[in-house]
């Protein structure tokens, strides 16, 4: 049995480790686009803010650990075409060599690659002249390079998605000054926009500029004479035009799904052009799987849609892995469940939003409000902003959404919510789950409790 994972990242690596664990004498092999298989992406932020001092340690495992699990690496190589009928994978190596490799199995875990918003300059411009984009380990040692060698003292972020509320935090920890665009209405724009508008308050006190409802129009290089590298022109929805000087622009607006070596062997595509998966991840090609960012992500509230996430990639991955080495397993499906620090703050989600709840058909009802992390009386406790959407006919849970300070355990507080909405729990039924408590970090009622108690006295289910 020789299975070969397309892809050295979450979903790859995972696929990997789990074949292995299923079928110890398979013959795996891993075909890795670059020389850094199985690197925290997530953590590239953190690296490029000096609180990662060495890009190594993003290793999830180093290429020892990973060959001592049994696998075969085969670096710096790119998955050309694969042939269906005869279970061959042509790969090019770093020269340009070919080989043909045999496989009984295949996981395609390709990803997904950074969407280019229509900004003019963008695809003349690039590391060399301080714009950046954000997605892989080279492209975060190019950004260290315009660090080190160019030393801006400002920045201009495009998006405040995740990835780009990270960095404006890594920048301004190495002493930039950052202004933060954002096309839609408000921050972080996974959240509502009350808790996005929190979001905003938190970059300001911490001395972000942050221009929302702006697009960026074009990128060009700075008058000569001019004291910065860049210039960014960018309008407001009103409609104003805005001027930006850097010396460093930084573009994180998203990703798309990296589908064209599934899609040119005839695998069918599915949700914002993924390759389709069923809950197995098998795609329509015989012996062929997909899983990560590749590949459409069954959601447990909507159904078939498109959610790039490291931890669904992982998820997905093993799931490939197990039923490529011959299990039988399904992915459980995902809730979207997220969280992103924000300098002092975190917000986190789960689940569905109003809009989104009522899209999928049902008559949701969501009801905000706040809880402290811990009982007020004992020092250092945080209020948390919640947001909680539950069906106004059965009272399901359907999503939550939470922004609170950094030690008022929101990560672990949304995993709770996520938990709830997974078990099919109405909101009624979150306040009879036994959650510890002391002084110190909680109260008798949680704050997901108070939260969820606070939903159904307004939306009239008490």
């Amino acid at each position: 049995m020789h299975i070969i994972a397309v892809g050295g990242s979450d979903a790859g690596i995972s696929a990997a480790l789990r074949a292995l664990e299923v079928d110890p004498g398979a013959e795996v092999t891993v075909v890795v686009a670059d020389a850094y298989p199985n690197f925290s992406i997530c953590g590239i932020p953190y690296y490029v803010s000096g609180e990662v001092p060495h890009w190594g340690n993003l290793a999830h495992r180093g290429i020892a650990d990973l060959e001592a699990a049994g696998m075969a690496l085969r670096l710096d190589a790119t998955a050309r075409r694969i042939d269906v009928a005869d279970r061959r994978l042509l790969v090019t190596g770093a020269d340009g060599g070919e080989d043909v490799l045999a496989w009984d199995q295949l996981v395609i875990g390709t990803g997904a690659v950074p969407a280019r918003p229509p900004i003019a300059g963008l695809e003349t411009l690039g590391p060399a002249d301080g714009v950046h984009v954000l997605h892989s380990m080279d492209d975060s040692f190019a950004v260290m390079r315009t660090l080190e060698e160019t030393s801006p003292e400002s920045a201009v972020i495009v998006g405040a998605g995740y990835i780009g509320l990270e960095l404006a935090e890594a920048l301004c920890a190495r002493g930039l000054a950052v202004t933060q665009v954002e096309q839609l209405p408000e921050m972080l724009p996974t959240v509502d926009p009350q808790l996005g508008a929190l979001v905003r308050t938190e970059l300001e006190a911490h001395g972000v500029t942050v221009l929302s409802g702006t697009a960026v129009r074009e990128i060009n290089r700075a008058e000569a004479g001019s004291a910065a590298r860049l210039r960014v022109d960018a309008v407001t929805a009103a409609g104003e035009a805005v001027g930006l000087d850097a010396g460093l622009v930084m573009v994180v607006t998203g990703v798309r799904p990296e589908t064209s070596l599934a899609a040119s062997a005839g695998a069918a595509l599915g949700e914002r052009g993924a390759i389709w998966v069923n809950q197995a991840m098998r795609t329509g090609l015989p012996g062929v799987y997909a899983a990560g960012d590749c590949a459409i992500t069954h959601h447990r509230l909507l159904g078939e849609t498109w959610l790039p996430l490291g931890t669904t990639a992982h998820k997905q991955g093993r799931v490939a892995g197990e039923n490529a080495a011959g299990g039988h397993r399904e992915f459980a499906g995902s809730l979207g469940t997220q969280v992103v620090k924000v300098f002092d703050h975190a917000a986190a989600r789960t689940g569905l939003r109003d809009h989104e709840a009522a899209a999928a058909g049902s008559d949701p009802v969501t009801v905000a409000c706040e809880a402290d992390d811990h009982k007020a009386y004992y020092p250092g406790s945080h209020k948390i902003a919640m947001r909680f959407t539950g069906d106004r006919a059965t009272g399901r849970l359907l999503g939550v959404q939470l922004f609170g300070h950094k030690h008022a355990e929101i990560a672990k507080r949304i995993d709770i919510a996520a938990a709830a909405i997974y078990s099919g729990l109405s909101v009624d039924e979150v306040s009879d789950l036994d959650l510890s408590y002391t002084p110190p970090l909680g109260s008798p009622w949680d704050a997901i409790q108070a939260g969820a108690q606070a939903w159904t006295r307004r939306a009239g289910r008490t």
